[in-house]
């Protein structure tokens, strides 16, 4: 065993621990806990790692009397440095994934002028993004769960890179196709990266932190967004009079982009891991134990769909994350019907609504950690989304602009906020699934309703007024309200890391 306050972990190695680490006790595959005199302690989030230490023969004389059989060494828990590099480099290259994701959608009017093609044409765009994930989404958790995260990793961030070479091909208004098959390139880099927080939170974050983390690698993404709101319409503005000028701002946003996202996919190569030396947390530690011959990833998919907690939702979290991408892709459209030739304002009224859901998704995080009230804090967020939708719908046409920065940011802290809520409490409630599997069917369900909300929502708001298309998104809203009561709260994955044992859960292993 590595002395106390002795180095740190070599960077890079994924070894066996060492024959020397405590011997603990497992009934069924899970641990004594914190209950047991002189528990493992997890080491603090910012210092360097610490081993856990040893039950008290107290917990192993109880799992004896219980039935357990000491069969197994369970291995030793430390936190690795190197897991805020990791949470770091995919953050990156997720953000330069949605930057790319919102950058024809918020400047519409201008990519619709430049490449000859209706409005329409240009939601595609960014329906693309949801449409690639649908059926390649299983594919991509097989890989996660098969190749494992270093090689997914890899992926998302080599793809990105691709798509945004190829983006500077298209710079003509003929070459709308290729612009087309580049943003589809990186619509299929988003089935590497979306699914990926909650499995990175887990494999290198201790339980103290864990919903942080993955607070914090979906602000990434939300970041992106924002920043795919604000400096397009900065970089490209509407010169509908000199397309060579348009031309050349778009080509600056477009080899910017490339030129970042292929720095990011050489860090990604030489920054992630499979996983830490130590596993970070109990739950982690039980899973290791597993071999992964007895992994089934069909098995796994079968087992999700048989928790009714976990279908339940799927399909709320489907819709909330549906109705924030179909917002999101027609906040252009809705800006310019009330307030003509306020392009730059609508970029800036989207940036104002991602930012307050990063601060959203940070405070939820942190929030979870520290009370663990899942269903409570999903619900109340769930609610607080529905009333700010109503109030953000029924005063865009007021005529004031401030109003709707205001009625945006109150919208965005709570929508978009709700996404790592809706990560984080499925882990906990199929534990010990595969969290790469649930976060992936979660944004499956998310794509699929994004599809289908923004085409009834842009045919609403084409056909009517923006009005008619929100109240559309309110009344989904409110089912979902419906379906997130109902869900039973069974944290699983918190029970593990807390000594509660739960004999009815078989372990699984999360890497092979």
């Amino acid at each position: 065993m590595v002395e106390e306050g002795g180095e740190e972990e070599a960077e890079g190695e994924s070894g066996e621990m060492p024959a020397a680490a405590a011997p603990l006790q497992r009934c069924n595959g899970f641990l004594p806990g914190k209950e047991a005199a002189g528990g493992g302690r997890a080491a603090p989030a910012g210092g360097g790692e610490q081993p856990a230490a040893p039950a008290a023969p107290e917990a192993e004389a109880m799992l004896a009397a219980g039935g357990g059989r000491p069969e197994a060494r369970v291995l030793e828990t430390r936190l690795s440095r190197r897991r805020l590099a990791v949470l770091a480099v995919f953050s990156c290259y997720s953000l330069v994934n949605a930057f790319q994701w919102i950058q024809y959608s918020i400047l519409s009017n201008v990519f619709a002028g430049f490449y000859g093609v209706s409005f329409t044409q240009i939601d595609w765009l960014s329906m693309v993004y949801m449409v690639a994930y649908v059926p390649l989404i299983l594919p991509a958790t097989w890989l996660l769960d098969a190749r494992g995260l270093r090689l997914t990793a890899l992926l998302g961030a080599g793809l990105n890179a691709l798509g945004a070479w190829l983006k500077c091909g298209s710079l003509a208004p003929q070459r709308y196709p290729l612009t087309l098959a580049a943003q589809a390139v990186c619509a299929v880099a988003q089935v590497f990266i979306l699914g990926l927080p909650s499995r990175i939170a887990s494999v290198w974050f201790g339980p103290t932190e864990v919903s942080t983390a993955c607070a914090v690698a979906v602000l990434g993404n939300q970041l992106g967004t924002a920043i795919g709101f604000l400096l397009p319409p900065v970089l490209v503005p509407n010169t509908p009079n000199d397309i060579d000028l348009m031309a050349h701002n778009i080509g600056i946003m477009f080899y910017g982009t490339a030129i970042v996202s292929t720095l990011l996919f050489f860090l990604t190569g030489v920054v992630f891991e499979e996983k830490p030396k130590y596993p970070p947390s109990h739950s982690q530690a039980v899973l290791q134990t597993k071999p992964p011959e007895d992994y089934s990833y069909k098995q796994s998919i079968i087992n999700l769909f048989r928790n009714i907690p976990f279908i339940l939702l799927l399909i709320s979290y489907g819709i909330m994350t549906g109705a924030f991408y179909s917002v999101s892709t027609l906040l252009n459209q809705m800006i310019v019907t009330h307030y003509e030739g306020e392009e730059v304002n609508a970029g800036r009224i989207g940036l104002t609504l991602v930012v307050a859901g990063m601060v959203g998704s940070i405070i939820c995080g942190l929030w979870l950690d520290y009370t663990k009230t899942y269903k409570q804090t999903t619900l109340i967020v769930y609610i607080l989304s529905f009333i700010g939708l109503l109030v953000f719908t029924f005063t865009l046409d007021l005529g004031y602009l401030i109003v709707v920065f205001v009625t945006g940011g109150v919208l965005g802290f709570f929508m978009t906020g709700y996404l790592p809520l809706g990560f984080e409490f499925a882990v906990e409630i199929t534990y010990p699934e595969s969290e790469g599997t649930s976060s992936g069917l979660l944004n499956a369900s998310a794509q699929i309703f994004g599809i289908v909300f923004t085409l009834v929502q842009g045919k609403l708001t084409t056909d009517y007024s923006p009005r008619a298309g929100n109240i559309f998104l309110c009344a989904w809203i409110f089912v979902g309200i419906i379906l997130t009561a109902l869900i039973k709260s069974d944290l699983r994955r918190h029970n593990v890391n807390s000594g509660i044992m739960n004999l009815d859960v078989k372990a699984v292993s999360a890497d092979s």
